[in-house]
């Protein structure tokens, strides 16, 4: 019994997942001839579900580099490294939990004698989620991320790209990964351009080749901010395709009061600030958002603040969306077309009732 459990170990340190089957049925039979048939059928219908933590070791995810620079042409998230919150409308959440559920369902529809293609297009603006989509998924499905490295994936050697690419796709096959191809338009042009050169249509054609090659057995991911420039043959190689597109305000609420509830603050004592707030962030990305409303709390948190204020995220809005180039009294005026009042202008500003009034042109009597 102790050969077989060595045996096991070895198997899932070398990454032999053949080899853990079979001395686990060994181990198995073993277990059955002492009398234990309970075990005996547990350990059978766990090695048929097939569902343990994958094993990785270092040395099998050592990353390809280019020839020419020496440098990583890749590099690989462990899911068990990755540590993210994700919060979707749902119906682009229900179009990822379906590519996650057909992913985690890879074995059944393949024992049914049906083919199945893991392949998802992440598309739309900047800043609105689709790396930390991508970084989800590994973390759902137990695989590491393989990113690729485009500053050092496309040579300032054209031949070397094309051999680039095929070694990226050589490198991921065959590994329990998810290859993930960010800013995929770099490589992925329509070949019709008329401003590209004969070698880069001729690595198109090399993509396109090794991406029927790699989702026939692998996972892969691919996301682009500029879907347009796409090639038209690269949209009929992914199986699903999904447009993540900057918030509505009703999202922009959801994800403001998600984004507070980290900071274990809620700073609304009712809806017409978090409404106020909301329609001013109407048009910015995701991580545009999160910026404005992060960088409110830490600016808080260096003036000494004992909470973060609606006021500190007003000012923050304010200097994002000018780019930091706007006077006090623009930031006393923008204040107070957005409902704070005399007194708290004055104290988030560290200015004089005297001073808002001013600038708001008012009297004494603030009138």
């Amino acid at each position: 019994m102790y050969t077989e459990l060595i045996k096991i170990i070895e198997g899932g340190l070398s990454n032999d997942a053949k080899k853990v089957a079979s001395y686990a049925k060994h181990l198995a039979e073993r277990i059955k001839e002492d009398g234990d048939i309970k075990l005996y059928e547990k350990i059978l219908s766990t090695l048929k579900k097939n569902h343990g933590i994958p094993v990785f070791k270092d040395q099998i995810f050592e990353a390809p580099v280019d020839q020419e620079t020496r440098l990583d042409i890749a590099t690989v998230y462990f899911p068990d490294k990755i540590d993210i919150d994700v919060l979707l409308p749902d119906s682009t959440n229900n179009s990822i939990q379906d590519f996650v559920k057909l992913a985690k369902a890879k074995k059944q529809i393949q024992q049914a004698g049906l083919d199945v293609n893991l392949s998802l297009l992440l598309y739309g603006p900047p800043g609105c989620g689709k790396t930390t989509i991508a970084k989800y998924i590994a973390k759902e499905l137990e695989l590491p991320l393989v990113i690729a490295r485009f500053d050092s994936l496309i040579s300032s050697l054209l031949g070397n790209t094309g051999k680039n690419i095929r070694k990226l796709f050589e490198y991921a096959k065959g590994k329990p990964c998810i290859l993930f191809l960010d800013e995929f338009d770099a490589i992925a042009k329509a070949r019709d351009d008329q401003h590209e050169m004969g070698e880069l249509k001729r690595v198109i054609n090399s993509l396109l080749q090794n991406i029927d090659e790699f989702v026939e057995h692998s996972f892969l991911i691919a996301a682009t901010n500029h879907e347009n420039l796409l090639d038209k043959a690269i949209w009929r190689r992914f199986e699903k395709v999904v447009k993540i597109d900057k918030p509505n305000q009703e999202e922009i609420k959801s994800l403001i009061l998600f984004l507070l509830n980290k900071t274990g603050m809620n700073i609304f004592d009712g809806d017409k600030k978090l409404d106020t707030l909301s329609i001013h962030f109407v048009g910015l990305s995701h991580s545009e958002i999160k910026k404005v409303i992060n960088s409110s709390y830490y600016n808080s948190i260096i003036k000494g603040l004992k909470e973060l204020t609606f006021e500190a995220i007003v000012i923050e809005l304010l200097r994002y969306k000018q780019n930091n180039a706007f006077n006090q009294e623009d930031a006393i005026k923008f204040l107070a077309e957005n409902g704070v009042t005399q007194k708290g202008i004055s104290d988030h500003l560290e200015i004089s009732i005297r001073q808002v009034r001013n600038s708001l042109n008012l009297d004494s009597n603030g009138r």
